[in-house]
């Protein structure tokens, strides 16, 4: 509380000082003024120009008439000045008495304000809320350790936090602390509802942890909760991705490569990569052993090839410079995965729509399995489709295994 009071007495001193220097100031200035005689120094500004105007008219230069206005305005100027100074002096007598009556007053508004807030203000709650416990790392950046520690101390408080429990166990996963993982994905699970939409993913997140605390093993109760997990959601990812793994450990490659095949459906970004290598992997041990394997449109590249051309009858509509826009986007989204943009004057031309191209690298065309192709001429040259422009769509398109280039042939008009 000690810091509170130390700053409101500096601001007093500070605004004390805004009050009373400018005072100091006017009496150093009239104390100037009295010792220079501002009086004395009109009265020769006023014969000098004085003498000047007669040896103008001796001169010439100056007619009687014009001679008299002028020295009539001289005169009338220097008789402003001399009242103007006595009036100054009359009105501001500045003393030490005065000032001392001033600071005294400007002391007396903080002091009765503080006298104020402590009968009526809230002290009481300032001081409680400045004994509170500082940040427990000092404004540093906590170690993982640290952190962890934290968290756990946090989750003894408040168990009741799911979330917090995902995270935690989570963390002790990526630590290698696969029995302490168990137990948090374990808890996460009592504490979320069965129709949550995170439920399926924890239970297969649950039955990867006991996995790897059998060392890698499918145990019959990693197998229980993997069957659970399954009859929950078919297509969970984590958990078809451990019966595939037992499975290629057990050399059945066409089971793995069923299982990671239909993981593969809803899998995307690192998650689809790993399931891509075991598709891979499985695919190849079973053309070692001089089997068939079919082609795996999951395993080519996501690309689409397409020939973007105008219809004859909306030549006449457009010039060589107007844009085109070439995208691909999720069925029903809005967002392009890939784009590519064109001239009237390039047509017809082949476009390759592939993770290069995407307008962001987090979201790219190879992280969904369908898309819809437009190609669209903007009157405009803005992105946004507008009444006008010219345009074809190809919906759905795989994104995985096209061998022949499509052919958008813009032929309708935005109405």
């Amino acid at each position: 509380m000690i810091e509170l009071w130390i700053g409101i007495a500096l601001l007093t001193l500070m605004a004390v000082a805004f009050i009373y220097l400018p005072f100091l100031r006017a009496r150093k200035h009239i104390q100037m003024e009295i010792a220079e005689d501002r009086g004395q120094q009109n009265i020769e500004i006023f014969r000098e120009r004085l003498a000047e105007l007669e040896q103008e008219k001796q001169t010439g230069n100056l007619d009687d008439v014009e001679f008299a206005t002028l020295k009539t305005e001289l005169e009338r100027n220097l008789l402003s000045d001399v009242e103007g100074e006595k009036t100054a002096k009359g009105k501001l007598q500045l003393t030490s008495q005065s000032l001392v009556t001033i600071t005294l007053l400007a002391l007396m508004i903080p002091v009765s304000a503080i006298g104020l807030y402590s009968v009526y203000g809230r002290s009481a709650d300032l001081e409680v809320s400045l004994q509170q416990p500082k940040d427990p790392f000092n404004g540093k950046q906590p170690t993982l350790e640290e952190a962890v520690a934290q968290l756990e101390k946090e989750l003894e408080m408040q168990p009741e936090n799911p979330e917090g429990w995902f995270l935690l166990a989570t963390t002790y996963m990526n630590q290698g602390r696969y029995f302490d993982g168990a137990n948090g994905f374990k808890k996460v699970l009592e504490l979320l509802p069965q129709d949550a939409p995170q439920y399926a993913g924890v239970m297969g997140q649950y039955a990867q942890a006991l996995f790897f605390v059998h060392d890698s093993k499918m145990t019959d109760e990693v197998r229980a909760q993997v069957n659970k997990t399954l009859e929950l959601e078919p297509f969970e990812i984590t958990a078809l991705g451990l019966l595939g793994i037992d499975a290629f450990a057990k050399e059945e490659y066409e089971v793995a490569l069923e299982h990671w095949l239909k993981a593969l459906r809803n899998a995307d970004g690192q998650s689809a990569e790993s399931l891509r290598t075991g598709v891979r992997n499985a695919r190849d041990k079973l053309i070692a052993q001089g089997k068939e394997v079919p082609e795996i449109p999951e395993l080519m590249p996501a690309e689409i090839r397409v020939r973007v051309q105008l219809a004859e009858a909306l030549r006449d509509k457009v010039t060589p410079e107007h844009d085109i826009f070439v995208f691909a986007r999720e069925v029903g989204g809005r967002m392009p995965l890939a784009a590519v943009r064109l001239k009237v004057s390039d047509l017809p031309v082949d476009v390759t729509l592939d993770d290069t191209t995407a307008m962001n690298p987090e979201i790219k065309l190879s992280s969904v399995p369908t898309v819809e192709i437009s190609a669209r001429i903007s009157m405009s040259g803005q992105p946004q489709a507008q009444v006008g422009d010219i345009y074809a769509t190809i919906s759905p398109v795989q994104v995985r295994g096209n061998s022949v280039p499509l052919i958008l042939n813009m032929d309708k008009v935005v109405e």
